[in-house]
């Protein structure tokens, strides 16, 4: 066996090193050419992807720009005065040491949005926005969103759904068309643009995160559009518009527990919305279908003592008198579980049914009574108001 010195050893690293070198240099060679290839025959490799990702992105982007510079001039702001006269003063002691004289007028603002539906001047608006709220005068003022302000007048509103109809003196004003809400799938995009804290023409999207959300406490009929599009104080009466840049809500509440946007925006869907705008345009106001039940909702306890197997249904505990429940043989405890075959979970549900019905309308309530199922006809008459105004309470 031959003997292995330092120069040999030293003289077979040099070579390892060379041939590393070299195969290195020949790997990335064919690497760089197998990636121009790939280039040129126009494979899925990773500058490609990055544009193609750029690509989709600017296509969304240019349908969010596209809905806003549509649909901004036709969102408006609502600016509410409302005017409290001032009493004069009656007890004697303070006319003796004041004069005859009287309070100064208080006043109150709010502000609102709106949206144009009608070139020659048509807003539809959240009543809330315009409500007197017990003051003696409200003036309502639009302002477009190129500057110009109008005297708004007040066509008529519906406390019960929280919409109101305005008239301004103008003409060929931008408008947004309507839209059907009902074809809105839980995930579509959304974009909402109002005035929230006074910042005109602020568009936010999002999506719809539900449907039919009712018994919110917020109006008498409710089934809102869920959102979570940054809706704030402001945004009232505002715009939901969707990919189309139709109107598909008439943005109204939020819920929040600091006083501005948390994820949970609520919206008037557009076919509610529009129907009851077109109503207040014919005749002032909304008419609405009444049979004069108080009803609540069915709790686990009073389920399981009336025997039934569900907490779903409408619980009648008062009648008002002279009204057609009460005529027709319905009884403190009835279940109403559905109108004219539509299923009835909530009370919610049993007043908007009947709301929907045309007074004078003959309409079958399937009922639970002491646990056996029954139905009974009766006619609804038109949804009466006390004498302030307000609706009364119960379907």
């Amino acid at each position: 066996m031959g003997r292995f010195n330092r120069r040999d050893l030293f003289a077979g690293l040099v070579i390892v090193f060379l041939v590393g070198v070299l195969a290195g240099k020949q790997w990335s060679d064919t690497r760089r050419s197998s990636t121009a290839a790939a280039v040129r025959e126009g494979q899925n490799v990773a500058p490609p992807t990055a544009k193609g990702d750029a690509s989709e992105l600017r296509r969304s982007s240019d349908t969010f720009a596209r809905i806003a510079e549509s649909a901004t001039p036709a969102v408006v702001n609502i600016n509410s005065t409302r005017i409290t006269r001032g009493r004069k003063l009656r007890d004697p002691y303070m006319q003796w040491f004041f004069g005859d004289q009287q309070q100064q007028d208080r006043t109150s603002q709010s502000l609102g949005s709106g949206v144009i539906v009608d070139p020659d001047g048509i807003v539809v608006t959240n009543n809330h926005n315009i409500a007197a709220s017990g003051a003696d005068q409200v003036e309502v003022q639009v302002s477009l969103a190129n500057g110009r302000d109008f005297p708004a007048k007040v066509i008529g509103a519906d406390p019960d759904s929280d919409i109101a109809v305005l008239k301004i003196d103008a003409k060929n004003l931008p408008f947004v068309a309507w839209g059907q809400s009902t074809q809105l799938r839980v995930g579509d995009w959304v974009v909402a643009i109002g005035n929230p804290y006074g910042l005109s023409q602020t568009v936010t999207a999002g999506i719809v995160s539900a449907k039919g959300r009712r018994d919110l406490g917020v109006s008498q009929f409710e089934e809102f559009i869920q959102t979570d599009a940054a809706i704030n104080p402001g945004n009232s009466g505002g715009a939901l518009l969707d990919v189309d840049g139709r109107l598909v809500g008439i943005n109204t509440a939020i819920f929040t527990e600091s006083g501005g946007y948390q994820g949970l925006g609520f919206a008037i869907p557009a076919e509610v919305a529009q129907a009851n705008a077109e109503q207040i345009l014919r005749t002032g106001k909304v008419v609405r279908g009444w049979i004069g039940v108080v009803s609540r909702q069915l709790t686990r306890n009073i389920a399981t003592q009336l025997g039934l197997a569900t907490t779903e249904g409408a619980l009648l505990i008062q009648f008002y008198q002279n009204q057609p429940a009460a005529g027709a043989g319905l009884q403190r405890g009835d279940v109403v579980t559905a109108v004219e075959g539509k299923p009835v979970k909530t009370p919610g549900d049993l007043r908007t049914l009947i709301a929907a019905t045309k007074p004078g309308t003959e309409i079958k309530l399937s009922i639970v009574r002491g646990g056996q199922t029954t139905s009974l006809k009766l006619r609804t008459v038109q949804r009466p108001v006390s004498p302030d105004g307000e609706p009364l309470p119960g379907t």
